[in-house]
């Protein structure tokens, strides 16, 4: 009998002891997997920050990173997601962001539940559909006119303003271009990209407003495109593609033969580290108004991901938290989305060049190209036209007389 209390009195004694252990509610991980191109070549170890700080906040999703060249992307792209096998996440450029959207690749977002709230607005609006969200932007760029100081002093011009036009750009180029035979006064590449740019800065467009029709041989665009062919083959204060001999305009610029170049922002870094000279930004001139490029690319959510709310959560942290855009801004690695003071005052703080004011006061003139699914297609077809304008086969009127009934009877819907 007195075992048996014994024994009772140990059960008792255990169970109470297991009672009072805490117990622990272990959330099951997910796991999301991530494709992307832009930290190809560079940027892999800023992204890599970007996932281990992702980590911290939300430490129950495993993110999976694959990183592909931009050359192999959007082929590798299409073949996972026509067969099945779409990652979780992906990145996408402004450029296809509709093309995949009209697909039904991509997810419509629930963006209730995340903190969006410093995302620069006119990215967020890139890629809405019908005012839904259906990408989170992650950073953008845009367009300056970047000049040789060096030149520009050994021809005895003014240094560029944010009010100039290009009445005042090509009086300067024509005065650098005089310098040598081997020297130019300005680039600007006479391709679709640049053409939809040039011709907003002339009060053109090249669709109506509600985008059913193509515009592309108005007078306005006529005009620009005319003045675009001009500087190579008037002026030729920008070479023609003998005189470039194979070389690229950035090479050009950094070879210290160019005065100015229109490019992208994204430059800054090769330009750095790769001129012998002085140089600095403005804010690119306009013709009748301002007008400069909008480039951005975003992360997208699989129609077909199973995870859907930790990929938001994912795509949300990248695009809009704090900790993703100062890495982004050290490392200079284009211009985040969420230009917090602190994220701004870090871009600014990365010189050359020396006015990164100018790549804010761009922001006020952004426009960007038709929001078309078969755009590339428009781009590629509207582009035969630009170059028989070019090379003298047809004069600007033809060359766009001859693009609007090809491109309309083509892609009109």
């Amino acid at each position: 009998m007195i075992k048996k209390i014994i024994l009772l009195l140990s059960f008792v004694l255990l169970m109470a002891g297991c009672s009072s252990t805490p117990q622990v509610d272990v959330k099951e991980k997910e796991t999301i997997t991530f494709l992307n191109y832009s930290s190809n070549g560079g940027q892999e170890a800023t992204l890599t920050a970007m996932v281990e700080a992702f980590n911290v906040a939300y430490p129950d999703i495993i993110v999976e990173v694959e990183t592909l060249g931009y050359a192999d992307y959007f082929t590798q792209l299409a073949t996972r997601v026509a067969g099945g096998s779409a990652p979780d996440v992906f990145e996408l450029n402004i450029e296809n962001f509709r093309a995949y959207a009209d697909k039904g690749a991509i997810a419509k977002l629930d963006t209730s539940s995340v903190d969006i709230s410093q995302i620069y607005p006119k990215t967020l609006t890139a890629f809405q559909i019908a005012g839904e969200q259906y990408g989170l932007p992650t950073k953008f760029s845009n367009v300056v006119l970047i000049y040789n100081k060096d030149l520009f002093d050994q021809a005895g011009v003014e240094y560029p303003t944010a009010d100039w036009t290009w009445e005042d750009e090509l009086a300067a180029a024509e005065k650098i271009r005089a310098l040598g035979d081997d020297i130019y006064g300005i680039f600007r590449p006479i391709q679709t990209w640049e053409f939809y740019k040039t011709v907003a800065q002339n009060g053109g467009s090249m669709m109506n407003a509600d985008q059913t029709t193509f515009t592309l041989n108005s007078s306005e665009n006529v005009e620009a495109l005319s003045m675009m062919v001009a500087r190579i083959n008037d002026s030729n204060v920008t070479p023609n593609a003998e005189q470039m001999g194979g070389m690229g305009d950035w090479d050009l610029f950094k070879s210290g033969r160019l005065g100015m170049i229109v490019t992208g922002i994204w430059a800054f870094g090769d330009f750095s580290a790769n001129c012998d000279f002085d140089w600095d930004i403005a804010v690119e001139p306009g013709i009748k108004v301002n007008a400069t490029h909008f480039f951005s690319d975003a992360l997208v959510v699989s129609s077909d991901s199973k995870v859907h709310d930790a990929a938001t959560k994912f795509a949300a942290f990248i695009s809009g938290s704090g900790e993703a855009a100062l890495l982004r801004a050290n490392a200079n690695w284009d211009l985040p989305v969420a230009l917090t003071d602190e994220v701004e005052a870090a871009y600014m703080a990365i010189t050359p060049p020396a006015n990164k004011q100018a790549v804010f006061d761009s922001l006020n003139h952004l426009v960007m190209p038709p929001s078309l699914e078969y755009f590339n297609m428009v781009a590629d077809e509207l582009q035969i036209y630009l170059g028989k304008a070019v090379s003298g086969e047809l004069t600007a009127q033809e060359a766009l007389d001859q693009a609007q009934a090809s491109v309309s009877s083509k892609f009109s819907k």
